[in-house]
């Protein structure tokens, strides 16, 4: 996760709570044992040191002018604004999409042209000859980082079959530095692994439905506060026709 300017905050602010999106890439999602992709944070992390993660991190400002090849599914774009502002899906696909480039060299996109003149975090990524999607992306998860910790996120999982990345699943030469050991973890050897506990959390959600194709009925919303933790259940509603 980047201190690059987040959507809707400054990086000064180091006790807003940012949104997020973090990316949960599914391998052999019907075999015997399903891999997820994860990686580990640096020891002199601010945030979550030495924990193995999925791949994910803050929006930035400029995501909301990236163009998407695809946009979310209707259901996941209708649960996204539940307790949430309503202009914020599209920024949250494309930090989803951003964030698993920088931290993997993984692709999630469709063949195409960018139109008009290519934001600078993207260069890399549009040489590839892709345009971000957010076509494959369920939305699972979301949680909110509790109170007192050095950063805070309120952060939505999107779960994405390995199959609708493009290219080598093994080959991450592109990656950034930000996540080290990046690798394929079965989810029977996983929670061997030195992990946050909302990770765990999630975990738990995922390999309860892994082999289940249709969305959830709603999606849990891990929800802490000075006052209490809460867990709720977003349904969503429909988008207004213009949405």
């Amino acid at each position: 996760m980047t201190d690059r300017a987040p959507y809707g905050q400054t990086t000064t602010d180091k006790t807003a709570i940012r949104n997020a999106a973090t990316v949960i890439a599914v391998r052999g999602r019907m075999g015997d044992d399903p891999q997820v992709l994860m990686g580990q944070r640096g020891a002199k992390a601010a945030f979550m040191p030495n924990k193995f993660v999925f791949p994910g991190g803050a929006v930035d400002l400029a995501d909301q002018q990236v163009p998407l090849a695809s946009p979310l599914p209707d259901l996941c774009r209708q649960r996204l604004c539940d307790h949430a502002p309503t202009d914020v899906q599209h920024a949250l696909a494309v930090a989803a999409v951003r964030e698993l480039w920088e931290e993997t060299g993984l692709i999630l996109g469709e063949p195409g042209t960018w139109p008009g003149e290519v934001p600078p975090d993207w260069h890399s990524f549009a040489a590839t000859g892709h345009l971000p999607s957010a076509r494959a992306m369920q939305f699972v998860f979301r949680a909110l980082t509790p109170p007192g910790r050095p950063r805070r996120f309120d952060a939505r999982f999107f779960l994405v079959d390995a199959d609708q990345i493009n290219g080598d699943l093994d080959d991450f030469s592109r990656a950034s530095d930000e996540l080290s050991h990046l690798q394929w973890i079965p989810l029977s050897a996983v929670r061997s692994f030195d992990l946050p506990f909302i990770t765990e959390v999630v975990l738990a959600e995922v390999t309860a439905r892994i082999r289940d194709a249709e969305p959830p009925g709603s999606v849990p919303f891990f929800q802490n506060h000075d006052e209490a933790s809460l867990f709720l259940r977003l349904k969503g509603y429909p988008m207004p026709a213009d949405g």
